[in-house]
């Protein structure tokens, strides 16, 4: 997949996240959850697309966990269960034998089969389609073939040739490469399957999707407004739901959701606005929901820059940024400051890996600062303006630079949250800029190689060396037989990484929701589609 793809796909899923407390959406008042029905309702924001490989949204997870069911999911600790599936094996890693568990229905009654699959995962690397979450199916053989270099040309083929329907419940996939990450890949909500009726409209199945999961949706998605899921009496897999149905309202702020939620008018609210969470606490008591995440934040570099080449310089940037005194003022002391590349809850973090370089030190920072030769000219801070923490942030890392590192001419670039990512994706910042990831799948591959592998990473750093054995590392570890193995290579390349801090890890988020009193066995994963709808319980 070339550079672009792979910008893109980052910057679509990162765009979902930075809109979490900023979205030009209707809020829907009223109504609540605690009817006497048996519902409930969750607020959230209002999703872009409804149709699975159309969208890198989180807010439209949250509605697809529940239509939907993949081939594999995630249990509670991040290990892929199978679900649509009975076993996903490989000998070899890289032609995977996919056996579909028989019996299974979409809610049209339609039968779930090998080809439901294969013709969705199809329809999504279509490059004409110009989907959202294109790139994710870049793995399997002939994906090359859907989406020519010249975006012009009509591809030859609309189907994936690595895809081999073997029968009704066998599909036999080909990948490009080894890679042992598949089965936590096919957990992402893209890799859903579609009935058939789907193709004659995909406008009309987008107001009203058909899906293979625990509930089906209820009428139509009412844009900006509500969609109401009720549970689908055909589903005949292992989540089952013990309510009576969700409905998930939009709001165009975090904050709103937080006031309904006081109120009794929402049931559920997933992630509480820092300033909020205080009171939360306080409010709450046990309703409030603390959870651990996986998104980081990052404050990357733009390495085209030559101004930014010497990693003693962008090290001595990284120790000038007290990291634990903007959790404290910022966050309330409630994130987790980073010590490596990736967050505690992935397999083969490691504590402390970042050491030196990740903890505060002005002396040593103003030492590899002057060995670097300092910086010249004005240095400009990007970030968005979903948020108001990232201004408050971003203030308190330019007091730091100028403080500890004599940095005395210092411009903030406040960009709209829309178009953000997509700057970041055309390589248009002229200095550092704040960055982040939330975990497709929780594996350390899934944030090494986007953020800072040669076809995704935004910092420019593919051009360099240490790149390309970044990249080859990723590469074994990628084609290791056994996790052991492949996270000691992961390791290794996340040790080059910090070595030559193309980008600097800052915290690990917070995950701080909260439930009324009408509802009871909520929980809230760090992974896409976070809350379990199935296990939720109406008093």
């Amino acid at each position: 997949m070339t550079i672009l793809r792979g910008a893109r796909r980052s910057a679509a899923a990162l765009t979902a996240l930075a809109l979490a407390a900023s979205v030009g959406v209707t809020a829907c008042g009223g109504g609540g959850g605690g009817s006497g029905d048996g519902t409930f309702t969750v607020g959230h924001s209002e999703p872009d697309h409804l149709v699975p490989g159309n969208t890198t949204s989180s807010y439209s997870f949250d509605v697809l966990s529940g239509l939907f069911e993949n081939l594999m999911g995630l249990s509670k600790d991040g290990k892929p269960v199978p679900l649509a599936a009975e076993s996903v094996k490989s000998d070899d890693q890289k032609v995977w034998t996919v056996k579909i568990r028989a019996g299974q229905k979409f809610h049209n009654g339609e039968p779930v089969t090998a080809a439901s699959f294969a013709d969705a995962w199809s329809n999504a690397a279509y490059g004409p389609n110009a989907y959202e979450a294109n790139d994710y199916f870049s793995h399997i053989k002939g994906y090359d073939e859907l989406n020519p270099e010249d975006e012009k040309a009509k591809p030859k083929t609309d189907k994936l040739s690595g895809l081999k329907v073997v029968d009704d419940t066998t599909l036999e996939v080909t990948l490009n490469e080894p890679f042992n990450q598949f089965p936590q890949l096919l957990t992402y909500p893209a890799f859903a399957p579609m009935p058939k009726a789907a193709y004659k409209d995909l406008k009309a199945y987008e107001d009203a999707p058909i899906g293979n999961g625990p509930y089906r949706i209820s009428g139509k998605w009412e844009r900006n407004k509500q969609i109401k899921l009720v549970p689908f009496s055909g589903y005949t897999g292992t989540r089952k739901p013990k309510n009576k149905g969700v409905v998930w309202k939009s709001y165009a702020s975090a904050d709103t959701i937080y006031t309904d939620l006081r109120a009794g008018r929402v049931d559920v609210q997933q992630t509480i606005p820092a300033a909020k969470v205080p009171e939360a606490k306080r409010l709450l008591g046990d309703r409030f929901l603390p959870r651990k995440m996986g998104t980081i934040d990052y404050l990357g570099f733009p390495m085209w820059d030559k101004r930014f080449a010497s990693a003693d310089l962008r090290r001595a940037f990284s120790m000038a940024i007290d990291r634990n005194g903007i959790n404290k003022a910022v966050y309330n002391g409630d994130y987790i400051v980073a010590d490596s590349l990736l967050p505690a809850i992935i397999a083969g973090h490691r504590p402390n890996t970042c050491g030196q370089a990740c903890t505060y030190n002005p002396a040593e920072a103003k030492r590899l600062f002057d060995k670097a030769g300092g910086f010249k000219g004005t240095l400009e801070l990007y970030f968005s303006n979903a948020q108001p923490t990232y201004a408050q942030w971003m203030t308190i890392v330019a007091n730091s630079l100028k403080q500890n590192l004599g940095i005395a001419d210092i411009q903030f670039r406040t960009v709209p949250a829309a178009d953000y990512f997509g700057m970041l994706s055309r390589r248009e910042e002229k200095g550092p800029y704040r960055q982040n990831w939330e975990a497709d799948y929780p594996s350390a591959q899934n944030y090494l190689q986007n953020m800072w592998g040669s076809e995704g990473n935004k910092m420019g750093w593919e051009t360099a060396k240490e790149n390309k054995e970044f990249d080859a590392l990723i590469a074994k570890g990628n084609a290791a037989r056994d996790e052991q193995e492949a996270i000691k290579f992961y390791n290794q390349a996340e040790d080059l990484a910090i070595r030559e801090m193309p980008q600097i890890p800052l915290w690990t988020w917070a995950g701080q929701g909260g439930r009324s009193d009408k509802v009871d066995n909520v929980t809230i994963t760090p992974y896409a589609g976070g809350l379990l709808v199935h296990e939720v319980t109406v008093k």
